[in-house]
């Protein structure tokens, strides 16, 4: 498979303050890894170009959109807080407009068959920004633009975004009830699978195993088998019934068992494993097409080794 990782020095410059675990030497830990295990060499890397800002509308409510923008701090201003804990600086818009763009992006080289599978390593970060508003160290969400815009520009009938990162995808999830309007009866053409220790941020999540949104909720003490066993359970046989012509992944990697942000405890092996069940189901269905974009993982040594097993993965090394 050809597979692509699009991102931008850009998303680098993005901070919300010193210590701040969401930080940009995330994205180096990443590239460092890349050169490391050889695959720099393997795949293609392109450079996203900043969204078009109307697109933002796919999953964001204008008042909210105008929000973020009318208050991005200028140089020398002090920095602006969005939502909890999603604190802009003057670095901050340009971040958010090459993040989000990377998912279209994305979208576009996988459609016109240049690519088979991408990885955006791009932040900030999207799953917690629901439609109206941003949090959770995140301000748009940018795989549900790019699911929606996978839709709205080539006409897909069903598109899957599924959800590993060990907090729940509460934005994912508002976009596709109250922005996409989907329901059990009339799921508008969307699927959406969670997976996420509870109880933990956000904390108020209802588990359900009814398209359009499957969430898999997680104990504390959840190990790989354990993961791998509510996965096969919940996911892959809504995923398979589901027949997904393109499949999004909110790849986040705090669930291993290295970060401190949660007690889950999954090892590279683990990520590599779903990576691999996705393709096997979207290969059948939707010619292995897959836009994975970064979401949390904050344990730079876990995260390299973990975005290097995904995209073995997507490889099919």
């Amino acid at each position: 498979m050809t597979v692509g990782i699009i991102g931008h020095y850009r998303c680098g410059e993005h901070d919300m303050g010193e210590h701040h675990p969401e930080n940009g030497k995330r994205l180096t830990a990443i590239s460092d890894q890349l050169i490391r295990s050889g695959l720099d060499y393997v795949v293609r890397q392109f450079d996203s170009k900043p969204i078009d800002k109307r697109l933002l509308l796919l999953a964001h409510t204008q008042e909210h959109i105008d929000f973020v923008f009318d208050n991005a701090p200028n140089e020398g201003e002090e920095n602006f807080t969005v939502g909890p804990d999603s604190v802009m600086n003057a670095k901050t818009h340009t971040s958010i407009l090459y993040s989000a763009g990377a998912g279209v992006d994305a979208v576009d080289l996988v459609m016109n068959g240049s690519l088979s599978a991408a990885f955006c390593t791009t932040r900030p970060p999207g799953h917690h920004a629901e439609h109206d508003k941003g949090m959770g160290f995140c301000f748009f969400n940018n795989v549900a633009i790019a699911a929606a815009y996978a839709k709205q520009e080539y006409g897909l009938k069903r598109v899957a975004i599924v959800d590993f990162d060990v907090h729940h995808g509460n934005g994912t999830e508002d976009i596709i009830r109250n922005h996409f309007n989907a329901t059990p009866e009339d799921d508008k053409g969307y699927l959406f699978c969670s997976s996420y220790e509870y109880p933990l941020y956000p904390f108020e999540i209802i588990e359900s195993d009814t398209p359009p949104v499957i969430n898999t909720p997680l104990a504390a003490t959840t190990k790989g088998p354990d993961f791998r066993k509510a996965i096969t359970e919940h996911w892959l046989p809504a995923l398979r019934k589901f027949k997904p012509e393109i499949i999004f992944i909110s790849a986040g990697f705090d669930a291993h068992i290295e970060d401190d942000m949660s007690q889950v405890s999954l090892t590279e092996g683990d990520y590599r494993w779903i990576t691999d069940e996705l393709k096997t189901i979207v290969q059948e269905h939707g010619q292995g097409r897959i836009v994975s974009m970064l979401e949390g993982g904050y344990h730079l040594g876990a995260l390299g080794r973990s975005v290097v097993a995904h995209i073995n993965g997507l490889i099919g090394n």
